[in-house]
């Protein structure tokens, strides 16, 4: 008995993904648990675990395999090895149609000219379903002509959807190579990289971000002195290994800032819908990682419970999974804040474009030596510039001010993160 192993869904809005790597090969044995293959979504690499135990039979959608849609059946595992299994036929297609475009969802029904009678053949082949039954039998791989409509005349609707049984579909084909880029208006040489399906996602949401929510922005400068001499002596007393060991950076001081400013102002942990502004009982901040592809944001859960040593470890263990491509989706995936920094580059200031549905993301820049101005006398100090760019429809200005006034007051007296 052969069972067929199906391109999973891995995030809430995969529904293709790239077959990247094969981690087994036909004739394999595998045991539940075992790491099949590797799937790139729109948000990360993946690994696929196998959940039944058998022999690889045959591999149906070979590695680099792009835009296999989810619930495609990718390879066949049969419970004894050498077994001979035949790949799983394609549902078949639904005879052609003319298309017409849909009628807007709210438009009065208006009685049509009366047109030229089809001929029988087509109209009898015709599928009547609405859009949200056609959209779920493609995802799904379901020959709509095969199913009984349960709507008005026969129309078949989203329940008799769920009621149909799933038939594998074919594997696609491999992807044809990508045609090159069009040459540049300017003269040059030039080298096409294809676009991940996280570049692509990554430049869809910050296009929707910068053209539909509504930014302003607050900066502030920070003296830091105080602050780097308390790192240094809580790294002093770290261990140098074992499970009480850490190292904290700047970043995890200012985590730990951003959090508990964000308990004291939590309208500001918020985001914006039509119907409300959505408040978030639990400060989880998401901090931005640089990754081949882009940018990910990895999420520390509750910062303001968690103690500096916490923080620190688990901003470690997320950065190199998301560098590595492995983080899972609950590890990336909500957040009410964003944090991203830049003053490990040399970059003095920035601003940051908001990571949607989030209403606030901070930029922080380096900490360098400037001269300031202390009891009517110019002094040396390190000051650091923090920029916060903030969605109008869910922070107005005074409050934006207060959270950085806040934040500002925490990480010039960092004795009060310990308290």
């Amino acid at each position: 008995m052969s069972t067929n192993i199906l391109m999973p869904a891995l995030s809430p809005t995969m529904t293709v993904g790239k077959l990247a790597k094969w981690l087994k090969k036909e004739g394999d044995e595998v045991k539940s648990g075992d790491i099949l293959a590797e799937i790139e979504t729109d948000k990360a690499t993946m690994e696929v675990e196998a959940v039944d135990e058998g022999f690889i039979a045959k591999i149906l959608v070979p590695d680099g395999t792009e835009g296999v849609p989810v619930n495609t059946v990718i390879a066949v595992l049969s419970a004894t090895k050498g077994e001979v299994v035949e790949a799983p036929k394609a549902a078949p297609a639904p005879a052609p149609v003319a298309v017409t475009p849909p009628a807007p969802v709210a438009a009065p029904v208006v009685a049509a000219p009366v047109a030229a009678p089809a001929p029988a053949a087509a109209e009898e082949d015709r599928v009547f379903a609405s859009p949200l039954a056609r959209r779920m039998a493609k995802q799904a791989g379901v020959d709509l002509a095969g199913i009984k409509g349960s709507g008005p005349n026969g129309r078949i609707v989203k329940a008799d959807l769920e009621k149909a049984p799933v038939a594998p579909v074919a594997a696609p084909a491999p992807a044809a190579a990508a045609k090159p880029a069009p040459a540049p208006a300017v003269a040059g040489a030039y080298k096409a990289v294809p676009n991940s399906n996280i570049r692509k996602v990554i430049a869809r949401r910050l296009t929707e971000a910068k053209q539909t929510v509504p930014h302003f922005y607050l900066n502030s400068n920070i003296e830091i002195d105080a602050l780097l001499k308390l790192r240094a002596e809580l790294n002093a007393r770290s261990s140098k290994d074992g499970p009480g060991a850490f190292k904290l950076s700047v970043n995890d001081l200012i985590i730990k800032a951003c959090a508990l400013a964000l308990r004291r102002h939590p309208n500001v942990n918020a985001s914006y819908t039509d119907a409300a502004i959505l408040i978030y009982d639990d400060v989880d901040i998401s901090v931005a990682v640089a990754i081949p592809d882009g940018l990910i944001t990895p999420i520390v859960r509750k910062a303001d419970e968690k103690g500096l040593p916490a923080i620190s470890n688990a901003m470690k263990e997320l950065g190199a999974k998301a560098k590595a491509g492995k983080l899972k989706p609950d590890e990336y995936q909500g957040g009410g804040f964003s944090i991203s920094n830049l003053g490990m580059f040399g970059i003095p200031e920035f601003t940051a474009i908001i990571n949607p549905p989030q209403g606030a993301i901070l930029a922080v820049g380096a900490g360098e030596k400037r001269a300031v101005v202390k009891d009517e006398a110019i002094v040396i100090a390190t000051m650091m510039t923090v920029t916060l760019s903030v969605d109008h429809r869910v922070v107005d200005g005074a409050l934006g001010a207060q959270f950085l006034a806040t934040l500002k007051g925490l990480l010039e007296d960092p004795l009060s993160l310990l308290l």
